[in-house]
């Protein structure tokens, strides 16, 4: 299966199916002499694994991470790192009734026809569990642009019609929808709860924020910097729509509100405002960068569906096991992530950029 490696530089290849033994990751380009342990990672995975509140799913997976390789005596070695989460609780028998029937909205048709077979057991590959292989190998990343001050910091900005009206940090940490406003949280799990009576699902909008980035990361034709975070958001399963600055209020601008004007500072290029989400010509431009991933309702819902057969018949499918109602909160870790190997990456590249930084 190709499309599993990810980066040109910091590359990461993840590997494992939902309901196999394991899955994990393989990192290589990390350089050497960077501190790293396994809680250095299994914090970010803490924010992911399942079972956490009344909102995710109840499969009940540790997801502890093992480092097999790369690292010595506490410090990585320039070699390929591999991580390994191992997969506790599976519960395939959950999955029985669907061997022969596509769920909606799901990868179960596509993988189909492009296979020839797939694994019905949760999605396998597609499922939403190789997510955490993405999050081991994003904590490596993310310690690493740590070590040059910049910070990924993502939360949850909206839950259904549900929005947040500011944004408070600590209150992420407090609360089991990583939303920054706690009125927008306890409108929310109502919401939600609403949702789950029903037998239904919601989807919801998740904000990232990279602040410390210089200038000068990211190409200017095929390898924008945003092109590549888009590319990566959008590679997470359930995300459906990608935004970076005013994303797609911009079409509705005027040039003169639109452009961010220039000014110096303290001997530094400074802009007065961040429509542009610090990415000007697909290179950073030294301001925070600001994005958002835009995810759709959990497709796993108990409701009756149609459907059809892997052998072209007509049927109705009810999804039964432990889903999550919504997949935003365990997905901001992820977007934070995926925003931190993309960075770390374009940092990489950006050493060979000129010929004064290359040094022997």
């Amino acid at each position: 299966m190709a499309g599993s490696i990810f980066g040109k530089n910091f590359t990461v290849t993840t590997f494992g199916e939902s309901h196999g033994a394991a899955i994990g990751a393989v990192i290589d380009g990390c350089p050497s002499g960077m501190h790293l342990s396994e809680e250095d990672i299994q914090k970010y995975l803490d924010r992911r694994k399942p079972g956490q509140s009344e909102f995710t799913t109840k499969r009940n997976e540790a997801d502890r991470v093992e480092i097999l390789s790369g690292v010595f005596e506490g410090k990585t070695e320039g070699t390929p790192i591999a991580l390994l989460i191992r997969n506790n609780d599976q519960h395939s028998r959950d999955y029985s009734d669907l061997r022969d029937k596509f769920r909606p909205g799901h990868a179960d048709y596509g993988f189909f026809e492009k296979y020839g077979l797939r694994d019905y057991r949760g999605g396998g590959r597609s499922s939403g569990r190789e997510t955490a292989a993405r999050v081991a190998a994003g904590a490596v990343a993310l310690k690493m642009l740590d070590e040059f001050g910049i910070e990924v910091h993502a939360y949850t900005r909206a839950i259904g019609p549900v929005e947040i009206s500011s944004v408070d940090f600590d209150e992420c940490g407090m609360n089991s929808l990583y939303m920054p406003d706690h009125d927008a949280f306890q409108k929310a799990s109502e919401y939600l709860k609403e949702c789950i009576k029903n037998k239904d699902s919601a989807g919801g909008v998740i904000e990232c924020i990279a602040t410390g980035v210089p200038a000068g990361l990211g190409d200017p034709v095929f390898d924008k910097l945003d092109a590549r975070l888009a590319y990566a958001i959008m590679s997470i399963g359930a995300v459906k729509g990608f935004e970076i600055g005013d994303g797609c209020r911009a079409a509705l601008s005027k040039g003169s509100d639109n452009n961010d004007a220039f000014f110096m500072e303290n001997g530094r290029v400074h802009k007065k405002t961040n429509h542009s989400g610090g990415i000007l010509g697909g290179i950073s431009d030294g301001s925070d960068i600001r994005l958002r991933a835009y995810v759709k309702p959990t497709p796993s819902i108990a409701q009756e569906q149609s459907t059809v057969t892997d052998s072209g018949d007509d049927t109705t499918i009810e999804i039964k096991g432990r889903h999550d109602p919504v997949i935003v909160p365990r997905a901001v870790v992820v977007v934070e992530c995926m925003t931190g190997l993309v960075l770390a990456d374009a940092l990489l590249s950006n050493q060979v950029s000129q010929l004064d930084k290359i040094t022997l």
